[in-house]
């Protein structure tokens, strides 16, 4: 039996990416019931392959007795694409379909504080061309005329 492919999700955080995996289902029935891979084998071993542009290079064999489990991959580069790939293997069966390869840009400390600058200089910005449009539509005498014109020119 091929064990694979399993489902991957990724996420992005600062200077890092976070991997969900949830293992594949297993065909094997036991008394009418659909078996887990994790009650055939009880643990699976994973390994996870990050594609950059440096290169490709597995991470260390992970293992797992869960259905669904996340890990974090950290000390990224901010701002760098990585793709990365997950294949599960048994002690007793190394045949695997790895997962279909799945990208993200991992964010940084930076980016995530300019975003919020960006924000307020924008909101502040906003409100000063508020207050000019106001202050230009008052002195034009649209709101709140200052002067009685007189009565020849009304």
């Amino acid at each position: 039996a091929i064990l694979g492919p399993p489902e991957v999700n990724v996420t992005s955080c600062p200077n890092c990416i976070n991997v969900t995996i949830k293992l594949p289902t297993s065909h094997f029935r036991k008394e009418g019931k659909l078996q887990s891979l994790i009650d055939i084998y009880t643990e699976l071993d994973y390994i996870i392959t990050l594609k950059s542009q440096d290169g490709e290079h597995k991470r260390p064999r992970q293992r797992t007795t869960e259905e669904e489990f996340s890990t974090v991959i950290g000390e990224l580069y901010p701002s760098r694409n990585y793709c990365l790939s997950v294949a599960i293997t048994a002690s007793l069966n190394k045949n695997s379909r790895p997962s279909p390869w799945k990208c993200v840009t991992a964010d940084s400390e930076a980016q995530r504080q300019g975003y919020h600058a960006v924000a307020v200089a924008g909101a502040v910005c906003v409100s000063v061309i508020i207050g000019a449009v106001l202050k230009c539509v008052h002195a034009a005498g649209f709101i709140l005329p200052k002067i009685s014109l007189p009565q020849t020119l009304v």
